[in-house]
């Protein structure tokens, strides 16, 4: 611990908690020092809440402060504490919203003062999501990250009771074919969601990263290559359309001349969510009576990137997600190519080569 009377600010004092040396002295002891740790990393530690007794052995007895009597608002000040975090405020703040806030809150929904959060507890809430489905794995996610700053112990076999995340056989269903897609934007009378339209199925693009991208690429002379703002949730990236002449047939080099084209929505982060204005574009294919989702878009050009041979690690990047989601949301297409390619190779290799002839010499006159 920090030492207030030393004038360097660099010496530490040892901290004796009074807890017997047992197997529950020990676990409470690491509850008090994540405490602490919490009270360091967002800039709220106070020396004085730390009291010194002196002891008859001359060492300096500190008591331990009380731990926050919310959990929540604890594991959330520690959450935006994060450096990595406070890189993107608004991702971040979607993050929390969307993805943590909902499971932590079923997980402490029936909390009682004083009631302990046990791995059952924990396990629970996470097999109340079905399996298979994205929900469930986000839970794991929260429930996971929550676990660690609490201090309680999950089971050895979390992640696999997690049981992934993306379009896995029990909920799998076809996503639109190329030509379903293009004869769909007819379906939108407004021209302005029309082009939303048009770079999500063009680009991959999540909801919101419409209204978060550099479209100068689509001005005359450029070379197509959106830019992903860094205020998007996974932060800035590059994304090539695939395919490439949907730029033209969806009218997107408007867009380099004419950005504001697009749908007016409210893109100030002070003042709304990343969430929110995702929402926004669900909202509109429902009212346009579309028989799609914005994210069946998404999902159609990550499997024809898949079709047309793209390395899983660079269309991962232009998703803006990580490889390992990459794969398990497109495990069944990856696989089908994967094998396709093997069973490819294999054949080439059995397939008899053209037939030769030898040529008698010609006898000489």
């Amino acid at each position: 611990m920090p030492d207030p009377d030393a004038p360097t600010g660099r010496r530490v004092r040892r901290i004796s908690l009074g807890l017997p040396a047992t197997a529950e002295g020990l676990e409470a002891a690491a509850l008090r020092l994540r405490a602490l740790w919490d009270d360091l990393l967002v800039g709220r530690y106070d020396p004085g809440a730390w009291g010194r007794e002196p002891v008859a052995t001359g060492s300096l007895h500190f008591a331990s402060p009380a731990p926050p009597a919310d959990p929540l608002e604890a594991f959330r000040a520690a959450f935006f504490a994060d450096p990595r975090r406070r890189r993107r405020p608004a991702g971040s703040r979607t993050t929390w919203t969307a993805a943590y806030l909902p499971y932590l809150r079923r997980l402490l929904q029936h909390d009682v003062l004083g009631a302990p959060l046990t791995a059952a507890r924990f396990l629970a809430v996470l097999e109340s999501y079905p399996v298979g489905s994205r929900s469930r794995q986000q839970c794991a996610v929260a429930l996971a990250a929550f676990a660690r700053h609490q201090g309680v112990l999950l089971p050895a076999d979390w992640s696999e009771r997690a049981a992934g995340y993306g379009l896995h056989a029990a909920r799998f269903r076809p996503l639109p074919a190329d030509d379903r897609i293009l004869a769909l934007v007819e379906a939108i009378p407004n021209p302005g969601w029309r082009l939303a339209y048009g770079l999500m199925a063009t680009y991959g693009l999540r909801n919101h990263e419409v209204f978060f991208c550099d479209l100068s690429a689509l001005a005359p002379g450029g070379d197509r290559v959106l830019r992903v703002l860094p205020a998007t949730k996974t932060g800035e990236h590059q994304v090539w359309p695939f395919r490439p002449e949907w730029v033209e047939a969806f009218d997107l080099l408007r867009l380099g001349r004419e950005p504001a084209a697009l749908p007016s929505v409210c893109t100030d982060l002070q003042r709304t969510t990343l969430q929110q204005v995702g929402r926004r574009v669900a909202e509109q294919f429902r009212r346009y009576g579309l028989p799609i989702t914005p994210y069946d878009l998404r999902h159609a050009w990550a499997v024809r990137t898949i079709h047309i041979g793209l390395p899983d690690t660079v269309a991962a990047r232009m998703m803006g997600h990580s490889v390992g989601i990459h794969t398990r949301t497109y495990h069944h297409w990856i696989t089908r190519r994967d094998q396709q390619r093997a069973v490819d190779a294999a054949l080439a290799r059995e397939r008899p080569g053209p037939a030769t002839v030898e040529a008698s010499p010609v006898p000489c006159a």
